[in-house]
Parts: C-alpha cells; structure tokens; sequence
C-alpha cells in the first residue's frame, strides 16, 4: 500500500513537471516586429517602409497572445513613425488612441501632441 502511494504521488509531480515545461505564452502578439524595423533603420525603402506599416497594423488588429490587446507604447510608436514618414494627422489620431489605451501614458503623450499641433 505504501508503495502505491509514492507511486501516485511521483506520478502526479511528474505531470506537474511536465505540464510546467510547456512553452510559456506571451502578453503580447510582437509578429515580425523586430526583424522588419530593423530593416527599415538599416535601409529606408518605400517597400521596407510599406512593411513597416503593415507590420505595425497586424500587431494592432490580431492580438493572440495572453492579453489579447495593443502592447503598451505601441499606438505611440506607430503614430510618431506616423509623423516622420509625413503623416501627421493620421499620426496624431494614433498618439490619442494611446491615451485611451493606457491612460497613464497621458501625461507624457499629451506633452508631445501639444507640440506637434502648434
């Protein structure tokens, strides 16, 4: 009976073991991200800057990971990208939508949208 026991219990930690080593989720969907907008720094093409748009929108629109949405900073970063590549309006929408996606952020982003609507 006593063997039985341990068997049961070793069992149950090597399950516990085994389901623990599974791959670990992460909050945010990040795609291509890195790969492609390390391309674009190295070399500003109007196909790699079409990629880097693309890339900023699927992370926007399909969120598969854990938390489902937009990682924080990310309206902001795709909103000023916006404003660089001549943008501004479209880029000014973006920075709002950070605001409302992370209020805490206000303080900080509202700062730069005042300058850029000077």
């Amino acid at each position: 009976m006593k063997s039985r026991i341990i068997g049961v219990v070793a069992a149950v930690a090597v399950a516990v073991l085994l389901s623990s080593c599974g791959g670990e989720r992460q909050l945010y969907s990040w795609h291509d991200y890195e790969d492609t907008t390390y391309k674009y720094s190295k070399k500003q093409t109007e196909k790699l800057q079409k990629d880097v748009e693309d890339e900023y929108l699927k992370m926007i629109k399909k969120q598969r990971e854990l938390r489902g949405v937009v990682p924080p900073g990310l309206f902001a970063e795709y909103g000023y990208y916006l404003i660089k590549v001549n943008k501004k309006k479209e880029g000014l929408v973006y920075l709002k939508k950070e605001i409302e996606a992370y209020p805490e952020s206000q303080i900080y982003i509202s700062r730069i949208i005042t300058q850029l609507e000077k």
